[in-house]
This record gives structure tokens, C-alpha cells and sequence, in this order.
């Protein structure tokens, strides 16, 4: 690869999913490979397959589906089990790579390892050996490189790349760094690990100081070739450097930094709200490049400015990052032609089956509110493309609410293999209510872990959007819905999260 571009090393579904609440199952982990596909990553970390059963089929099925178009990774440490299960996720795949790593610094080696400087010299030579036998692209990683004694880092740096890693990361595992300290690791590893250049350089920071993104442009300016990121920043604790962020700013000051990224940055946001729904982390309205106030201009002051000349306060253009306005484009006499040419506009190529289910969708919607906005479309798109179990379905919805009444909501389900349940419930409010019947139908008992409301577009016949996330147990599921109606979009959000954890009950119980 040329050394003025950057390699975009996605691990959303690895260090991503680390983060308390944001499990995903394997139909969303295949939608979101799918998404980072699309996007146009080098490599997506696909888990770490000794870790569970689950991690396990997740990487096999990911290198199944996309290792022909991208490179698909599995996450080891240096232990040869962990090494021989990574083989067996990856195997199938055209393009894979092995990531093992270990961890250096004095802290690790004294609190954690309890390993000499030489045992970890040797077991590096050893397991990425071991890597190197099934496949040609290793990664290796100096865990909390930052904090790891210069001189002794580049040593098992050039023990790692002698024994046939091709790529090696300097992970700033909690955060430690700063810019200017980042640099000087990555520039003394360029001066003094003599086959530095048999490998490419990686960056993996983490955001606990709120520096991962700078890190990382840092280690860039410093001879760093590849960036490992997540979408919207996901990762344990604070999180990662967020893959939006340091690929528009490589994008957007090009004329400083002279390199490039083979991301379709078009694809950004919508990539971003579909980790977004599936991990049910919700994005900051003032989350730089895929926030909802990113290209918002209040100030008057700005607004004159933008009137006049765009770029006087926009250093990047909405459209550059797939951000969707609220341009409104058709309405209930639009026909199935006008329709498509519009989803192909904003970027969405459906299979027949899911584009007539949209477009029903869409025509329900424009008999209820008069404006149909780009936003709108985007979000009937969203719904209809996410692969939901389904046990349950709502077929009909009754609440009521008032002052000195009690709440009470009446409602039928349908279950798959074709009862219908009737139940009706009290509770503090007509949400409450309908969540009460809709456990006892179903059978389950969760808590309601977090609610959120907000519209898709504006007016007040503006579609409603709802998240919710519950906990079963030590599981979190999250569920989304949007209606016209939020009583009803909160219905259906609960009844997907509902839904969620009667498949993972499912996938996890014996086999008669």
C-alpha cells in the first residue's frame, strides 16, 4: 500500500462491543460488518474468538460473508490456544490477519504478568511465530505500549517483526498519552527498531484524557500507517479514537497531513446511526462530524456568514458525510418511480422485497402527516433494514390517560406460531401500563434500564422516535421504533427489546 494512505482498522465489534451495555447478537454484528464493508475499512477486527462460543461464530461468520472484500481479523493473546482458535474463526476468509498481543510495561509485567523482560522477548518470538505459520498477515501489539520503557519496547518490537509481523500496534491502552509524548514513541521506534520498516506502524488510543483522536493524528505526522478506531468513538471506558473523526480530519486537512483513507466518507453517518440503533448508545447532539448539531448554525453572527459563503464557518460539507437534512421531498401522490429514483439519491439500493415494504411504509406515513422530509425516509429505511426476531407482534393498541384517572393500556399480541394473547394493565402513566402487559404476555420480567424520546424531523406532525434499553439478568437489549404516535413507537421499541431477549433465551438453552 501506497505510504500516503492510511489503513482504517475498524474494531466496533471487538473493543467497541466492550462496552458496558453495547453487546450485540450475530444478526447485528453481520449487519454492522456488513455496514463497515460498505464503508470501505481495511480491516475489521471481528472479535476475539477463545473469548465465548458467541465471539467465536461471530468472527467465522463475518470471515465467511466478507473476508473476499476486506481483511477480517481475530484478536489472540499470545498463548497458543488463543492463537489455534483464532485459525479456526478465520480460516475461510480470502483475507485474514492474526492480532495477538502482550502486554510490557512495568505495570503489567509486576501487577498482572508476573513475567521477566526476557520471558516476554521470548513468548513474542514464539506466538507470533506460532501466528505466522497459519497465515502471512500478523498483527502484534506491546499492550500499554505508552507506559512501556522506551528502550525495551523497541526491543520486543524488533523481536515481533523478526519473527514475521507484518503489522505492529502501539496501543496507549488506558488513555496515558499525550500528542507530544505519542509522537516520540512512535519517531524512537522509527530511529531505532532497525527493521521498522518491514512492518507497518498502528496507532490504537483510547479516549480516557479525551485525546485518542489527536494521539492518533500525531502518530500519522510521525510515520503511523494504519489508525485503529471505532464508530462513534464506542470502546471500554471513555472509549476509542472515533473512526469519523480521524478520517475527516485527514480528509479535511489534507494540505497538512498528505495522506488519505480509502473510506466512502458519504456513508459516515448513516454507518454511524446503525451502530448507533444496534449497540443503543445514543450519539451527543454535538458529537463532532455525526452529531445532529454538527452542521447547525444558531448564532447570528454564523448564520449571515453561511448566507454569504458557506465556507466561512463549514469547514466540511454535510453531504461529504452522508448527513441528511430535513428537505422535504414527496408526498402521498409520489409515485413508486419518483420514490426509488429519491432512495437512490440518498444513497439506500434495496432488495425488491425490502423496497415494498418501505415504500408501504412510507405511503402510511404520508396519509398522516403532510411533509415527508429526507430524514423520514432515511429513518422507514432503517426500521425495515435491521434483521429483528420477531416472536412476538403487536396487533392492536388501546391506552388511556387523564387527570385523576388511572392508566390503563389494552393490547393484543400475536405470537409466531399463531396465538393471539389479549392482556390489559394499570400503571403510572399509558407507557407504563402497556410495558406491564406486554411482560406478562410475553413472560418476562426486565428492567427498564433507559427511555428515550425524540422526533426525526420537525413539525408537530413530526415522525416520534423511540429507544429503549432493558436488562435481563447480566444482558442489556435495546429496542427502537418510530410512529407518528409515540405511545405506539414506545410500544413497538419495548415489544424488539422484548423480542431480543427471548432470542438470546433461545440460543443459549439446551437442544432437546
Amino acid at each position: 500500500m501506497s505510504d500516503d494512505v492510511i489503513r482504517i482498522f475498524d474494531t466496533t465489534l471487538r473493543d467497541g462491543e466492550q462496552s458496558p451495555g453495547c453487546s450485540m447478537t450475530l444478526e447485528e454484528k453481520l449487519e454492522v460488518a456488513h455496514a463497515l464493508t460498505e464503508l470501505g475499512v481495511d480491516i475489521i477486527e471481528a472479535g476475539f474468538p477463545i473469548a465465548s462460543p458467541g465471539d467465536f461464530e461471530s468472527v467465522r461468520q463475518i470471515a465467511r460473508q466478507f473476508g473476499d472484500r476486506t481483511t477480517i481479523c481475530g484478536l489472540a493473546r499470545c498463548r497458543p490456544e488463543d492463537i489455534d482458535r483464532a485459525w479456526e474463526a478465520l480460516k475461510e476468509a480470502e483475507n485474514k490477519r492474526i492480532h495477538v498481543f502482550l502486554a510490557t510495561s512495568a505495570i503489567h509485567r509486576q501487577f498482572k504478568l508476573k513475567m521477566a523482560t526476557e520471558e516476554i522477548v521470548r513468548r513474542t518470538a514464539e506466538m507470533v511465530g506460532r501466528a505466522k505459520e497459519y497465515c502471512d498477515d500478523i498483527e502484534f501489539s506491546p499492550e500499554d505500549a505508552s507506559r512501556t520503557e522506551l528502550d525495551f519496547l523497541c526491543e520486543v518490537v524488533e523481536t515481533a517483526i523478526k519473527a514475521g509481523a507484518t503489522t505492529v500496534n502501539i496501543p496507549d491502552t488506558v488513555g496515558y498519552a499525550t500528542p507530544n509524548h505519542y509522537f516520540h514513541v512512535i519517531s524512537t521506534l522509527k530511529k531505532q527498531v532497525p527493521n521498522i520498516d518491514q512492518a507497518v506502524i498502528s496507532t490504537h488510543c483510547h479516549n480516557d484524557l479525551g485525546l485518542a483522536v489527536a494521539n492518533s493524528l500525531s502518530a500519522v505526522e510521525a510515520g503511523a500507517r494504519q489508525i485503529e478506531c471505532t464508530i462513534n468513538g464506542l470502546g471500554e471506558r471513555a472509549g476509542n479514537a472515533a473512526l469519523e473523526e480521524v478520517v475527516m480530519a485527514l480528509k479535511t486537512r489534507s494540505d497538512y497531513y498528505k495522506v488519505g483513507t480509502g473510506i466512502k466518507t458519504q456513508k459516515l453517518v448513516p454507518t454511524s446511526k446503525l451502530v448507533s440503533t444496534v449497540t443503543g448508545m445514543r450519539i451527543q447532539r454535538n458529537k463532532a462530524v455525526v452529531g445532529q448539531n454538527a452542521f447547525a448554525h444558531e448564532s447570528g453572527i454564523h448564520q449571515h456568514g453561511m448566507l454569504q459563503e458557506r465556507s466561512t464557518y463549514e469547514i466540511m460539507r454535510p453531504e461529504d458525510v452522508g448527513f441528511l437534512g430535513t428537505n422535504l421531498v414527496l408526498g402521498k401522490h409520489s409515485g413508486r418511480h419518483a420514490f426509488r429514483d429519491r432512495l437512490a439519491t440518498l444513497g439506500f439500493e434495496l432488495e425488491d422485497d425490502t423496497f415494498q415494504q418501505v415504500w408501504d411504509d412510507f405511503i402510511t406515513l404520508a396519509d398522516k402527516k403532510k411533509e415527508v422530509y429526507d430524514a423520514d425516509i432515511q429513518a422507514l429505511v432503517e426500521q425495515r433494514s435491521h434483521h429483528i426476531p420477531e416472536t412476538w407482534t403487536l396487533s392492536r393498541l388501546h391506552t388511556s390517560a387523564g387527570t385523576g384517572s388511572i392508566p390503563t393500556a389494552t393490547l393484543e399480541l400475536k405470537h409466531e406460531d399463531g396465538r393471539v394473547v389479549q392482556d390489559a394493565a394499570t400503571g403510572d402513566g399509558p407507557i407504563d401500563a402497556i410495558f406491564v402487559a406486554m411482560e406478562r404476555v410475553v413472560g418476562l420480567e426486565v428492567r427498564l434500564e433507559d427511555f428515550e424520546v425524540g422526533s426525526v424531523s420537525s413539525g408537530k406532525d413530526a415522525l416520534g422516535e423511540v429507544k429503549v434499553t432493558i436488562t435481563d439478568g447480566e444482558r442489556s437489549f435495546h429496542g427502537k421504533a418510530i410512529s407518528t404516535d409515540v405511545i405506539e413507537a414506545a410500544a413497538q421499541a419495548y415489544l424488539q427489546a422484548l423480542n431480543k431477549s427471548l432470542h438470546a433465551r433461545k440460543e443459549v438453552s439446551p437442544k432437546a
